[in-house]
């Protein structure tokens, strides 16, 4: 017996987006696999706990670190597991590979889920096939799909070109993305023009460089000036001095205000 796709999406949908303004303000905690241990003070379920207090409305974890941490830190915010991976060690550092299915993301308990495609890499090919895979399972279920589309690979010098990034941004709503997470161009034009040509809610994503906290709060405030229907902020979140406080800026930059604290 099938789930009722068009109803157990919605819910799941509204569940993500359960605030009045709609925003979303996702916090990727998938890392790991990628480049090594990377929860804050090497406690993630305590850094979970800031990031629920704080007014995130969802994190991406894969499917053992989900298994680690309190099912209370999902009361006030959503579950998204990431079903994709590979590591900054393997010969194509591109590479990205399934590691976890739809149904074993519904058994955690899952929202949402996620996929990573990086757009002109070597293996291209088979993550994009993982991709429409993946929109398959979720049209059977019922379950809401964030693609996190990037353009990179050995014959892409700049992968924020507007260009190439629309075209990473149509592939993922082709194949049946819900939401897309990426790195925007800039200047501010720029982004405008792409965000208003994907038909479905672009997050921008936080940006692999944190050496300067400031700056990349001002890219994606003007990203959400633009029109982002929200944030997809990990490295800026769990590399801070105050991951609870950087979580409450971007939240107010997604929501407009500041959230109400945990009782």
């Amino acid at each position: 017996m099938q789930v009722n796709d068009s109803f157990a999406r919605r819910l799941r949908l509204l569940r993500l987006h359960r605030r009045d303004d709609n925003g979303l303000l996702v916090v990727p905690l998938d890392h790991a696999v990628g480049a090594g241990p990377l929860a804050h003070r090497g406690d993630l379920d305590r850094l979970l706990a800031e990031i629920a207090d704080n007014g995130a409305d969802a994190v991406v974890l894969h499917k053992g670190a989900v298994r680690r941490v309190d099912p209370r830190r999902f009361r006030r915010m959503s579950l998204i597991v990431h079903l994709n991976a590979g590591t900054g060690l393997a010969p194509d550092p591109d590479a990205k590979y399934p590691v976890a299915t739809v149904e074993e993301a519904l058994r955690l308990g899952a929202h949402a889920v996620s996929v990573h495609v990086n757009v002109a890499s070597i293996s291209e090919g088979p993550q994009i096939a993982h991709l429409a895979a993946v929109a398959g399972s979720c049209e059977r279920w019922g379950v809401p799909l964030l693609a996190m589309m990037y353009v990179r690979g050995p014959q892409v010098p700049d992968g924020r070109l507007p260009d190439l990034v629309a075209h990473a941004l149509a592939v993922a709503v082709e194949l049946g993305a819900d939401l897309v997470k990426t790195a925007l161009p800039e200047p501010a034009p720029a982004m405008v023009r792409i965000i208003a040509t994907c038909p479905v809610p672009v997050l921008a994503a936080g940006g692999g460089d944190v050496s300067d906290p400031r700056a990349a709060l001002g890219r994606l405030a003007t990203a959400v000036a633009s029109g982002a229907a929200g944030i997809a902020a990990g490295r800026l979140v769990f590399t801070a001095d105050d991951p609870g406080a950087t979580v409450r800026r971007l939240a107010t930059l997604v929501h407009g205000r500041t959230p109400v604290p945990a009782r």
